[in-house]
């Protein structure tokens, strides 16, 4: 299978070095093409490509895969994805797999995250994606993340509908864990509300509360493996007949006025 892997966190991230060697000692051809720096939160921005048309990159080695030459990119994981869709590092991947994330990405949330945003961009051009997130700690076992998703290659590649499959996974050591599917919950990991705090600054406070039962963020604080398919742009099934009359109105409205004055 022709993986690219690619992360939010960058490109000197261990938790990208320990997707990469676990998808590579199951024997798929990974091309890991991962942000040159921290691009977290940039969902699935592509950075100011339409003004320059280029995408600057840099071959990179790191001791944790001293047999693989990673590509660093100047830009947010989108752009890493994008520009791999398009065959700017060989050949177009059969699947993306985004991550591991130091930290959960759950709830709505996930809508700004770059690591689920990095896999919604392979969506784009019909290519699955697995976007893995660890779960926050003073050390983390990248190991187990890394085998989950890495045992979700087949099962995904297999399915007709192409799709993101968010994977959220407790900081643990490797065990047997009970997966479950997740709902996605309304908000995330943390909840945020925004406090003025002093002039011209805007402070978030961030606040817990209890998720509901069934959600990625309960199921994922239970300490089991939270697994939720996305589809990242779809049309909305919804009757605009209405809309497009308004419209009509407004415009001959807005004639009649001009032409009044």
């Amino acid at each position: 299978m022709r993986v690219v892997v690619t992360n939010d966190d960058g490109v000197a991230s261990p938790g990208l070095h320990a997707l990469a060697r676990c998808l590579v000692d199951d024997g798929h051809e990974v091309t890991v093409v991962a942000p040159s720096s921290d691009y977290s939160g940039y969902s699935a921005a592509l950075g100011p490509l339409h003004v320059t048309g280029q995408i600057a990159f840099a071959p990179v080695r790191v001791a944790e895969l001293p047999a693989m030459e990673l590509i660093a990119v100047e830009g947010p994981p989108a752009l890493c994805v994008l520009a791999a869709c398009l065959g700017g590092f060989g050949a177009s991947p059969e699947l993306v797999v985004s991550g591991i994330n130091a930290g959960a990405n759950t709830g709505r949330a996930v809508l700004h995250s770059g690591t689920v945003g990095a896999a919604f961009t392979a969506n784009s051009f019909g290519v699955p994606g697995i976007a893995v997130s660890q779960a926050a700690g003073e050390t983390h076992h990248w190991e187990t993340a890394a085998v989950v998703a890495a045992g979700l290659v087949e099962w995904i590649t297999a399915q007709r509908d192409v799709f993101t499959l968010n994977v959220n996974v407790p900081n643990v050591h490797q065990r047997a864990i009970a997966a479950h599917a997740a709902m996605l919950d309304a908000g995330g990991e943390v909840q945020t509300g925004v406090i003025e705090a002093g002039e011209g600054v805007l402070q978030l406070k961030f606040a817990s509360s209890p998720p509901r039962p069934g959600t990625d963020t309960a199921i994922l604080a239970a300490g089991c493996i939270a697994i939720t398919p996305l589809h990242a742009v779809r049309p909305a099934e919804v009757a605009v007949d209405h809309a497009l009359v308004d419209i009509e109105n407004a415009l001959r409205s807005s004639s009649e006025h001009e032409r009044v004055a």
